[in-house]
């Protein structure tokens, strides 16, 4: 068995892509994680927002958590009616782009687009901070545990949709079912006690207030605590994940998650304000997540906390595992209408969009690289996407149904209406509120993805214009190459190759560049015997030898001066370059080689010109009569 099949698993065929389809006790853990794992990053982003006001903001996370679940009820209700209306899968691009036009489609998927890498970095960032903060030895560790998680994650997603969704079942269920246990002990309590409990282990105390709420700061605390989610689309955009009948799985499961993340935000939010939780200053010595102090001031710091923060990290590192399941899939959509390069429409050896996982991974890192893995570092740059997408997804079902109409479309109409209303103004509230903290960097980016898609389209589109022909096959012969080949020394390899080019046309140039090696020696004293003579027996024109000497030890640059200087002086004929190559045995033998025929190649094809074609004389080291 090879080591590919050990780490990704044996390739799989077409046909098997059926068996890769999961259900909803499956697609939460695939699909759900980033909408789920949110509620422990939202309510702690709009808590830390409020820290200027000590322990005055804690008067104000209930109801800011209750307008963020109003609009997250507001999206569900949407979104289900949405899948409803496209079975095959209704993300925002595709929407956007049948009932508003290609443009809107395309601001829809770049807006989508960036909303998934910063899902993984955030996801990734937001579980190294809560292992941190269990665990505070491990704070300098913070960005190379990072990458570990992000690496992870790529190689379990290579191995499948299937394969993922059975890896992170456990932790995704022992993380619902450690925080509603958590949450039901921590509010019986606070009902038994008046509402004012005694914690177990108290959080860190809060200073008293320190200033004013004003509405600016509550519209950012609340443009932060709307990271909570992010994530809800995904089930809409991936409804051909789902076994059949996909569509009424895939409400199914976009209800659960909905019904368990509005569940932990309340939750979270009563007890934080009961338990007096606040957050911390994020990155520094004594960092503490919202979801740690609110665990240990329920139930203390005992097994379960350990077995509770155990799975809350779980869930927040493999959280992306939502973004790995649906940028794949968005970037074949694009990639079929020629918005971007043709290898992400391509599947890999389990059936997974390999391409598109490789890129979402690299893109990621370098965010973690740069932000240092520090979750609050890149918090600003999030939201825009998801409800900029929001947006467009929920305007497009608008034109959806008033060109559609059919049975109950006023009621259709105005739940879609409701949701584009709600997820425009938040987004207003977003970018204004975050603009100067990195909200402008999201909107630069969704336009250069925007511009990019574009640049991308309109390259096909001139290519298809240069390469298309509609005329009959021109069998009219041209006239024979001038072939060129460059040896150099004179050897079993070289004589293949000039044995071809022969083959090709009778006039054949030999170009030996000489450089300080002194294992190579000038060729022209032994032509005559090696090449004339033979040549002249056969009745074959031999081949001239054009030996230069290179002052400045360049090899590159003679060959590529003789070959163009041909190419121009014969206009009406093509100059061919035979390039004898050796090829190894083995992989590793190419570490002990410098590459000339390949970086020829490469030079010869971007710089040579129109006129010239590279032709190849592989030498297998089978083909020497020693090695037989």
């Amino acid at each position: 068995m090879s080591l590919t099949t050990i780490l990704f698993g044996r390739r799989l065929a077409s046909d098997e892509e059926e068996k890769e389809q999961i259900g909803p006790f499956s697609g939460i853990p695939v699909l759900g994680l980033d909408a789920l794992a949110s509620a422990s990053y939202g309510p702690e982003a709009a808590l830390t927002v409020l820290l200027p006001l000590g322990a005055l903001g804690l008067r104000y996370i209930v109801p800011l958590s209750a307008l963020v679940i109003t609009l997250l009820v507001i999206v569900y209700v949407s979104y289900r009616q949405t899948i409803e209306a496209y079975p095959n899968g209704g993300g925002s691009y595709v929407v956007a782009k049948e009932n508003l036009g290609t443009n809107a489609g395309l601001v829809a998927a770049a807006a989508l687009l960036l909303d998934y890498v910063l899902n993984v970095a955030v996801a990734v960032s937001a579980g190294v901070g809560a292992l941190v903060s269990a665990v505070p030895a491990l704070l300098p560790h913070t960005l190379g545990l990072c990458l570990g998680v992000l690496i992870l994650l790529t190689a379990a997603n290579l191995r499948g949709l299937r394969t993922a969704g059975l890896v992170f079942m456990a932790p995704t269920y022992a993380f619902l079912g450690c925080l509603f246990t958590v949450i039901a002990i921590g509010i019986g309590k606070t009902i038994l006690q008046g509402g004012h409990p005694a914690p177990v282990v108290p959080p860190p105390s809060l200073p008293g207030s320190l200033g004013i709420a004003s509405l600016g700061l509550l519209c950012h605390a609340f443009a932060s605590g709307c990271t909570a989610m992010t994530g809800v689309e995904a089930v809409s955009n991936g409804v051909p994940a789902f076994r059949k009948p996909s569509s009424a799985q895939a409400r199914r499961t976009l209800s659960y998650i909905v019904a368990s993340l509005g569940i932990l935000l309340a939750g979270i939010a009563i007890l934080a304000k009961a338990y007096g939780v606040t957050a911390t200053e994020p990155g520094k010595a004594g960092y503490q997540s919202i979801l740690s102090q609110v665990v240990g001031a329920v139930v203390g710091r005992g097994p379960f906390y350990y077995v509770t923060l155990t799975a809350v990290v779980a869930v927040l590192m493999l959280s992306a595992n939502t973004s790995f399941a649906d940028f794949p899939r968005l970037c074949q959509l694009l990639a079929i209408d020629r918005f971007l390069p043709e290898p992400f429409i391509h599947r890999g050896r389990r059936l997974a969009f390999s391409y598109g996982i490789a890129v979402l991974a690299g893109l990621s890192a370098i965010l973690l690289v740069v932000f240092q893995g520090i979750t609050d570092a890149l918090i600003p740059l999030f939201a825009v996407g998801a409800f900029l997408a929001f947006t467009m997804s929920q305007s497009g079902m608008i034109a959806h149904w008033h060109r559609v109409r059919g049975k109950h479309f006023r009621l259709h109409l105005a739940v879609n209406a409701t949701g584009a209303a709600a997820t425009a103004a938040t987004l207003v509230v977003i970018i204004f509120s975050k603009f100067t903290e990195g909200a402008w960097v999201s909107t630069l980016l969704v336009i250069a993805a925007f511009l990019t898609f574009r640049g991308v389209r309109g390259h096909y589109a001139q290519l298809d214009q240069a390469v298309r022909a509609h005329e009959p096959l021109d069998l009219t012969p041209p006239p024979p190459p001038i072939v060129v080949i460059p040896i150099r020394r004179w050897d079993l390899v070289s004589q293949k190759g000039l044995r071809f080019a022969l083959q090709l046309s009778p006039e054949v140039y030999a170009l030996q560049v000489l450089l300080d090696d002194p294992r190579v020696e000038d060729l022209s004293g032994e032509w005559r015997d090696l090449v004339e003579e033979p040549a002249t027996k056969k009745g074959v024109a031999a081949p001239r030898l054009v030996v230069v000497r290179s002052r400045y030890r360049r090899l590159f640059r003679p060959l590529l001066r003789f070959v163009t200087t041909l190419a121009r002086a014969h206009p009406d004929r093509q100059v061919a370059v035979v390039v004898p190559e050796v090829v190894e045995s083995r992989w590793y033998h190419y570490l002990l080689h410098n590459h000339t025929a390949s970086i020829l190649k490469w030079l010869l094809l971007f710089r040579g010109g129109k006129g010239i074609v590279i032709v190849n004389t592989p030498f297998h080291l089978d083909d020497s009569p020693k090695a037989a």
